[in-house]
């Protein structure tokens, strides 16, 4: 069986607001000093009358993205996920956000995944500080293609929004043609035992786990819950009234984020017991990637042997 193919989201987001850039002449970009790691630089080689970049001010970036966008521009506003959330919350919060301003922040180097540079880098609380935010809604993509086809979305949906993107490859999992579909949650894998609730790079490891599964004759669904904010409630009604059990899985803190906004509505609507994947309350340290997924049980390893115990 041939491998599954690794593609860039940073490359992907590129890709798509050149496209973007030449269908509409008011869409501008900026940047803090970091348009190679985000890949903005593309867009400024295409149209750098439209690109401003603000050097390593991140609060500046966010409150001139929201002037940009008071004055009709649709504006995307990128540097690292931990900087577009922390450093500039007060920012995102008041100029963006209480006004209700048309401002894109698609924040790369998201999660655990930034690997070697270290705790100070590697946002694990990013969905949690975004999530909270009225007018707010975040979205953490799960591949290249949902990535393209979510930065056409957010271009069209008027109002903030935040995307968190990564610093690694992903493996591609959505077929040529996909087509994304803001506060909707798709079953990429029917299972009879329990269901994954799964975002960004936890989705490809989850499905990867519950194939395992599979041989020892366990029966895992898995979804690829996109959108943080707004809740597919839909969907998490009709799952938790299939299963009596629900494991969340993403690269983030288990407090604040999707599993915390899952149970927040189950616990109201629909109480189900409800597992979590994802790091406990601690900070990450320097390593490769892939050696960090796996030492705090993110990666398929970790799920599998999390939801051999979960199930029994």
């Amino acid at each position: 069986m041939a491998s599954t193919p690794l593609e860039s989201l940073r490359d992907a987001y590129a890709r798509t607001l050149i496209s973007l850039g030449e269908e509409d002449p008011r869409l501008v970009v900026v940047d803090a000093d970091l348009s190679s790691s985000t890949r903005t630089i593309l867009f400024q080689e295409r149209f750098p009358e439209r690109f401003f970049n603000t050097g390593i001010s991140e609060q500046n970036l966010m409150g001139m993205a929201a002037g940009l966008a008071l004055c009709d521009r649709t504006v995307f506003a990128s540097t690292f996920a931990v900087f577009a959330t922390g450093r500039a919350w007060d920012q995102v919060r008041q100029s963006i956000c209480y006004n209700q301003a048309n401002v894109k922040i698609v924040a790369t180097h998201g999660g655990i995944t930034v690997g070697e540079d270290g705790a100070t880098h590697q946002s694990n609380e990013d969905v949690a500080l975004m999530r909270v935010l009225p007018n707010m809604r975040v979205i953490v993509p799960s591949d290249s293609r949902q990535t393209e086809e979510v930065i056409r979305t957010v271009h069209k949906e008027r109002g903030p929004f935040y995307v968190r993107l990564s610093r690694e490859e992903f493996p591609v999992i959505h077929e040529s043609g996909y087509r994304f579909a803001l506060g909707r949650y798709e079953l990429l894998k029917e299972g009879r035992d329990t269901l994954v609730l799964a975002t960004g790079k936890e989705v490809s490891e989850a499905l990867t786990a519950a194939r395992e599964l599979e041989k020892i004759g366990k029966s895992v669904a898995v979804a690829d819950c996109a959108t943080v904010k707004p809740l597919d409630e839909e969907f998490l009604l009709s799952a938790a009234s299939r299963y009596p059990r629900i494991v969340v899985a993403e690269e983030h803190q288990k407090a604040g984020g999707f599993a915390s906004a899952v149970a927040e509505f189950l616990s109201e609507r629909h109480p189900v017991q409800i597992g979590r994947i994802g790091l406990e309350n601690v900070f990450g340290v320097s390593g490769k990637s892939s050696q960090l997924m796996a030492h705090y049980g993110l990666d398929s390893k970790g799920i599998y042997d999390y939801l051999q115990k979960f199930l029994g």
